[in-house]
């Protein structure tokens, strides 16, 4: 009988111990097959993951941010003790002891799901496998998958350090909100540093892994606190909180940023403008976009804050005042249900929730509560409303064609901007005016003008009404504000400011029968004149002289190596700037006027270093020999060399800029700009004022602006570059002067001063004063010459004054005109007639 017994037990034995050898067997193959063939997870050392590239201003304040993922990496060794606790409390609390899973705790979740019958399933993924399945394989639910994550696991264990591991899991876990890691998403919920959490903050943090979504703080509050409490009674049971802690945090309310129980990161940052936006774009474009978004670049900006803000509120101020003066309500087009306009809280949360820009300095989005005979009563959106309310009064809405109180334009639940009208002589408030974006846009950049660096770019009258950037993406006629280029090419070419060119009428055959007449804004000529006068009174028949006589190929290659055009068409029309280019470029290239002829490239970007602070691109390339010298003579500054190329003479750009002094002294800008420095500039005013320019500079900052509708149209009668485009100008370079300064233009060597009369060219003694008067500089060698003058080839027409004093001629002379034919001027002109001239 015992025998019997024992060859059953030493049957069951057998059959056991060949049960378990066939299931590690087959487990083996299992493991083998699937084993092979598996991504290498070796790549996770050196695993770096995508992070927020951030843009500082030159004062290193944070200005903005940008990324796909919101990601900010943060090593182990800054981590607190107390969020890694939450984590390895609420996702793998045997974490420290297990080799890549955790065998009881696969235990206990089966045993629980046969106990329940599959109701509660729980998860037993452990960090390690978390890791592996989030880097290196797919999130699908199958057992294939879960196998390959157990191998990976216990061979990650076996590479990595166990902080490592943990490291890579904090940074990598998506958190809700588009927060990735643990950093970014204390920065989102809480706008706290990782160190400065609370146990109740970490333990919401270390709950939201399990089901980021449904845990929302608001939405979900009574689930997300739940969680919460869970992690917080695990870090309590594992040791890492005391009992007294634990109570007190299981107590405490969920007081979050999306709750608004805290102010967010955003919202302490300035809104997104122009200005970065061009940033991430240039960026992109030079180094990818997944090297901008994710590559955790630091960026540092050459912005000007104040400047920023200036240039914004210049280009605002003519563009809404334009916009007033059409006298057209368009209003914003949205409008509130007016049921709930009753109940504040409803309109001001359905307020808030409205797509409207806010970036407008001064402005607020409001809504029309109820209308009376007069007026009607608005609520405003972040301002209370007082005992009375808040109003738009009859007076407001005068400048409104067809309107004489404000509910002959709005109705009850219409959405619109308002801003607060204040007493210019104490700053109180007198009442609540409309506003509305302007129909009609434009664009404003400034700049250094002797290193590229952009202090101010403005694209438009709100970024958030319009992303289009109309400083840099904007290409539109520049009118005269080209004309500079042209007079450019001509004085390297032999001309002087002094040289005669016949201001008279022209025809050009185009072909096809067609004849091209350009003309004179005051449909006028005006005979024989210096070049001078004709930058200064933007002469278009004169401008077009002077390129056919000295070749549109000519003009071309300037205009190209200004980098006005990458290839410029040789049409003699666009001597006049009919073809399109960006305020970026024009701007950029007037800075090479200033500078004294040096080739720059204009920058928005000082330097950008990658996530290890490596600096991987620095905009100047300029070398110091002597900075690291520590014997430099008292007083005397360090050498800085300088290889930029010099693309025109020093003479000739001092030649034309004291030319385009003359614009703003007695020129088409004379009365609109007014600096307390020399400042120089030119205006532009297309066809049938379509768009309307005004560039200048001073001896160190160069600007521009260019207003004009989107789909280009008239901007009516009196539009001009002058009268739009150079306050705005004024408006900016004010400011500007009174922080950076500036001073006289320099004058290079190679040259002398002469007087000369700017009416006719003619020299003048040393001792001539007048208005008439003008102190030319001329090159070594280079003599003023009195009656040589220049047609282009075009015959001048008849009936011309030879020379003109403010619009009148003098005396009745002879000249001989480019045909060879001499042409008798009397004191009294018409329009004269038209001899056929050279043909382009």
């Amino acid at each position: 009988m015992l025998r019997f017994v024992f060859s059953i037990l030493g049957g069951i034995f057998s059959l056991a111990t060949l049960g378990a050898v066939g299931g590690a067997l087959i487990v083996g193959a299992v493991f083998y097959m699937y084993g092979r063939d598996l991504p290498n997870h070796e790549q996770l050392s050196q695993y770096t993951p995508p992070t927020i590239s951030r843009i500082y201003s030159t004062e290193g304040r944070i200005i903005d941010e940008f990324s796909q993922e919101r990601r900010l990496f943060t090593p182990i060794e800054e981590v607190p003790d107390l969020v890694k606790a939450a984590f390895i409390s609420a996702e793998d609390k045997n974490f420290y002891e297990h080799g890549g899973f955790d065998a009881r705790g696969i235990a206990a979740a089966v045993i629980e799901a046969v106990e329940t019958r599959g109701a509660r399933v729980r998860g037993a993924s452990t960090i390690p496998q978390q890791v592996v399945k989030n880097f290196l394989l797919s999130s699908d639910r199958s057992a294939e998958r879960k196998i390959k994550e157990l191998i990976l696991s216990v061979r990650l264990e076996s590479t990595l350090s166990k902080d490592k591991i943990l490291e890579l899991y904090l940074n990598e876990i998506f958190l809700g909100q588009n927060s990735y890691g643990v950093t970014a998403a204390a920065q989102t919920y809480f706008n706290k540093p990782l160190s400065d959490l609370t146990p109740a903050e970490a333990a919401y943090l270390g709950a939201l892994p399990q089901r980021p979504s449904s845990l929302h703080p608001v939405r979900n509050e009574a689930d997300a606190i739940q969680r919460r409490n869970f992690v917080l009674r695990e870090m309590n049971e594992n040791g890492y909180i005391d009992d007294a802690t634990y109570q007190e945090a299981r107590l405490e309310p969920l007081l979050t940023v999306q709750a608004g129980d805290l102010e967010g990161f955003r919202q302490q940052l300035p809104p997104r403008d122009y200005f970065t936006d061009e940033i991430r774009r240039q960026l992109t474009r030079d180094f990818g976009e997944g090297q901008f978004l994710g590559g955790g670049l630091t960026v540092r900006a050459t912005i000007d804050p104040e400047m920023q803000i200036e240039a914004a509120s210049a280009l605002r101020r003519q563009l809404e005042a334009y916009d007033r003066e059409q006298g057209e309500w368009r209003g914003t087009g949205l409008t509130l249900p007016t049921d709930i306009l009753g109940d504040e809280k409803a309109w001001r949360e359905a307020l808030a929730a409205l797509e409207i820009p806010r970036d407008i300095e001064g402005w607020f989005p409001a809504v029309v509560l109820a209308e009376g005979d007069t007026s009607v009563r608005i609520g405003i959106e972040g301002v209370r409303d007082d005992a009375d309310g808040h109003f738009i009064p009859r007076e407001d809405v005068r400048w409104i064609r067809g309107a004489s109180t404000p509910g002959d334009i709005l109705d009850v639940g219409d959405v619109v901007h308002v801003r607060a009208m204040t007493s210019d002589s104490d700053g109180s408030f007198l009442r609540w005016t409309l506003r509305q974006v302007p129909e009609v846009q434009g664009g404003f950049m400034a700049m250094d003008v002797n290193t590229g660096r952009v202090i101010a770019i403005q694209g438009g009258f709100s970024y958030q009404h319009s992303v289009f950037n109309r400083a840099t993406q904007a290409t539109r006629q520049p009118g005269s504000s080209f004309k500079p280029f042209v007079y450019a090419a001509a004085l390297d070419s032999g001309f002087t400011p002094a040289t005669i060119i016949v201001d008279a009428p022209i025809e050009v055959d185009v072909g096809g029968g067609r004849v091209w007449r350009p003309r004179n804004a005051s449909n006028e000529f005006y005979g024989p004149t210096p070049l001078r006068t004709g930058i200064e009174r933007s002469r278009n028949l004169m401008t077009v002289r002077l390129a056919e006589e000295i070749g549109m190929d000519v003009v071309a290659s300037y205009a190209e190596l200004f980098g006005v055009y990458d290839r410029m068409g040789q049409y003699l029309a666009n001597a006049l700037g009919s073809e399109e280019t960006t305020l970026y470029r024009m701007v950029a290239a007037y800075a090479m006027f200033a500078n004294g002829g040096e080739r720059i490239e204009p920058t928005l970007v000082d330097r950008v270093q990658d996530r290890w602070g490596t600096t991987i691109y620095r905009h100047d390339a300029r070398n110091c020999e002597e900075c690291g010298t520590a014997d430099l003579d008292p007083g005397r500054a360090p050498r800085i060399i300088s290889n930029r190329r010099q693309v025109m003479d020093p003479v000739t750009a001092y030649q034309l800029t004291s030319m385009m002094q003359g614009v703003v002294q007695r020129g088409t800008a004379a009365g609109r700009v007014n600096l307390p420095v020399p400042a120089a500039g030119k205006t532009g005013t297309t066809n049938d004022a379509k768009d309307v320019w005004f560039v200048g500079f001073t001896s160190n900052i160069a600007a521009g602006c260019y207003i004009g509708y989107d789909t280009p149209r008239p901007l009516g009668r009196g539009a001009s570059g002058g009268r739009f485009c150079a306050p705005v100008f004024q408006d900016f370079m004010e400011k500007a002067v009174a922080k950076y300064g500036g001073g006289p233009f320099e004058v290079p060597p190679g040259g002398r001063f002469i007087k000369i009369d700017r009416f006719t060219g003619e020299r003048l003694p040393d001792t001539a004063t007048g208005d008439y008067v003008v102190a030319e500089y001329f090159r070594d060698g280079e003599e003023p010459v009195f009656g040589l003058m220049y047609d282009g080839g075009f015959a001048m027409g008849s009936n011309l004054p030879l020379f003109e004093r403010d619009a009148q001629p003098e005396t009745e002379t002879t000249v001989t005109a480019g045909d060879g034919q001499t042409v008798t001027i009397p004191t009294t002109r018409d329009t004269g007639t038209i001899s056929s001239g050279g043909l382009y």
